[in-house]
């Protein structure tokens, strides 16, 4: 097993009907840090504002991307919005739970221990997105 992690390499990419709600929502109930937020169009009463790129990182390593849904055939990153899922490795699940749940984050699976040695609870967001959180960092790399 080697010693060293590379950074991370893989960011998973998401849409959203209204992405800077998203971003807020991450960031408050889940801890995400918004590193850039691109945009497009200005908000309106009518339509939220257009987020064409952002980048939020997640303090305990790697990070995710979204922007809005455009819809239509000239979408090149056509992705459903809600559709999207991750587990995120923390090393606080409990705390992480109650600062989920104090921000209105719909808990789908209570706080529970596995039977693989990790401790876990599932969030959706607004969008709909599953959202796991544990403390199982994955296998061990070989060398």
């Amino acid at each position: 097993m080697s010693d060293s992690v590379p950074p991370p390499q893989v960011w998973p990419c998401l849409r959203a009907r209204d992405a800077r709600a998203l971003i807020d929502f991450l960031a408050a109930a889940f801890g995400f840090e918004e590193v850039v937020c691109y945009g497009g169009t200005a908000a309106s009463p009518e339509s939220p504002a257009r987020v064409d790129h952002a980048e939020l990182a997640w303090p305990e390593g790697g990070g995710i991307m979204l922007g809005t849904v455009r819809g239509g055939t000239d979408d090149p990153f056509a992705l459903t919005p809600g559709a999207f899922g991750a587990y995120v490795v923390t090393a606080d699940p409990d705390g992480l739970c109650a600062r989920a749940r104090a921000a209105g984050a719909r808990i789908t699976v209570e706080l529970h221990d596995t039977d693989y040695g990790s401790r876990d609870f599932a969030a959706r967001d607004p969008e709909g997105n599953l959202w796991s959180f544990g403390t199982y960092p994955g296998a061990p790399r070989k060398d």
